[in-house]
């Protein structure tokens, strides 16, 4: 089969067929047209386009560039092209587009002032897409044949494909992006994770002064406790001091007695008036003893209920002390385990990237906070009760803190108990059994009250004295 005879531009288009340069390029479109028709049919199908981008312009994933190509049309004829190419966007460049072509995408910038002067636009370009030696070394002269091929190719792909480099530009553009995003998930997952890691030492600082504030609270109590032993031994002291001094009165009265009767059985006048006088010696020294008693005690001797009221005072305080002390030693505990939880979520960086997002940090920063005002707290009415009790007692000379318990006084006070919070004793009558004891052991356990908030014990004697139980 002899190839069909090429067209002519005049039959495609009256309008540029006068045009000198138009006929150049449709020249050259007809010759890339006839190098890509393998079979000379006429017609370029996807199997020759194929071909020609793998084996010609050295394509390895030509599929972008063929649906291009093609678009709906499988058979290309050199009208089909022709068209496609009036079409194209790279059809109207002018010539400062064209140089900028040239310098970016075929990177031969040496060559721009040649394509200046010889006012080489988009229409231009067909030309330069074909083998021709007299174009490259005569006009543009371009003598190395590596710049001429290269030009060449890159003309070729523009005028088939259209604008270089979009598409590369895209993926260049999601390329970054995509590298943008991972660099600042990088950054954010660092920033975050070192906010964590400041805001878990912060934590760990507030749950050590936690600590300090438990171990205060601690101290004082102990201190308390030893206040107490010293308070009763002080008693004991007074009460000994005030027997011997009673011993000492009676002796000399007895003394002056012994006196007495000797001078009332002396026989001369002498030795009365000398036993007389021993005897006004004794009484005066018994007189000056019972004045150094006398001052020893208050001037004003307050009455022996108002000891019992005080103590009474006491207890009721020391139950609203101990309702805040346990809610304290709740707060504590809460916050020992939440600390304890972030401790465990922290091992990781997941875990840390977790706990850095979630409100459980913050929450359990919190209730550090909170337990450790609650323990200030607590310490500090502990504290001046502590001073408050000591006062009274020393104004009023009675033992107060030391009492028979809650209990007892009621009872001496002829108080309803169930007034002060406590439970009326059940009848004996009632009682099925001791398990009933043991179930009020189990719910009364250590560290929830303080003796002196206790019931009375199985066989009805109160509680006596006052014992904190230590928090936590």
């Amino acid at each position: 089969l002899q190839p069909p005879e090429p067209p002519n531009l005049c039959d495609i288009d009256q309008q540029l067929c006068q045009d000198e340069n138009s006929l150049l390029s449709f020249e050259a479109i007809c010759s890339i047209h006839r190098l890509m028709d393998d079979d000379a049919d006429g017609t370029v199908d996807t199997t020759e386009t194929d071909e020609f981008l793998r084996e010609d312009l050295k394509y390895h994933d030509p599929k972008a560039k063929h649906s291009s190509f093609h678009r709906a049309d499988l058979h290309i004829s050199v009208e089909d092209m022709w068209t496609s190419w009036k079409s194209s966007e790279v059809y109207n460049w002018t010539v400062q587009q064209v140089v900028n072509w040239l310098l970016i995408s075929v990177e031969l910038p040496q060559y721009s002032d040649t394509f200046r002067k010889l006012q080489l636009n988009g229409r231009s370009l067909p030309r330069l897409a074909v083998k021709n030696t007299t174009l490259m070394l005569s006009v543009l002269k371009i003598s190395d044949r590596s710049h001429s091929q290269k030009l060449q190719l890159k003309a070729l792909d523009i005028v088939l494909f259209g604008p270089p480099g979009r598409q590369n530009r895209w993926k260049d553009l999601v390329l970054v992006l995509s590298l943008l995003m991972a660099l600042g998930g990088c950054w954010f997952a660092y920033i975050q994770t070192r906010r964590s890691r400041d805001d878990l030492g912060k934590l760990m600082k507030d749950l050590e002064g936690l600590q300090r504030a438990e171990q205060s609270l601690l101290d004082l109590q102990e201190k308390l406790q030893q206040a107490q032993e010293e308070q009763r031994c002080v008693q004991v002291e007074k009460v000994k001091v005030e027997e011997e001094l009673r011993l000492e009165i009676d002796s000399a009265k007895e003394e002056a007695q012994r006196l007495r009767d000797l001078r009332e059985g002396a026989e001369t006048e002498r030795s009365r008036q000398k036993y007389a006088e021993e005897e006004l010696e004794q009484v005066r020294m018994a007189l000056k003893k019972a004045e150094r008693e006398l001052e020893s005690q208050a001037h004003w001797a307050p009455p022996e209920a108002l000891q019992k009221w005080l103590q009474l005072t006491h207890e009721v305080e020391v139950q609203y002390y101990n309702n805040k002390k346990q809610n304290a030693e709740r707060q504590l505990l809460q916050a020992r385990e939440g600390a304890e939880k972030i401790k465990k979520k922290r091992s990781s960086l997941f875990g840390t990237f977790h706990v850095a997002h979630s409100s459980s940090l913050d929450d359990i920063d919190h209730k550090i906070l909170s337990a450790k005002q609650a323990l200030a707290e607590v310490t500090t009415a502990l504290r001046e009760k502590l001073h408050r009790w000591q006062q009274i007692e020393s104004l009023t000379g009675f033992c107060v803190v030391n009492n028979p318990g809650l209990g007892a006084l009621a009872a001496a006070l002829n108080l309803d108990p169930s007034f002060l919070g406590l439970r009326p004793p059940t009848p004996h009558g009632l009682l099925l059994s001791d398990d009933l004891d043991d179930m009020d052991e189990d719910i009364l356990s250590p560290g929830t009250l303080s003796e002196s908030d206790a019931p009375a014990t199985k066989d009805g004697r109160p509680r006596s004295g006052i014992q904190l139980s230590e928090v936590g």
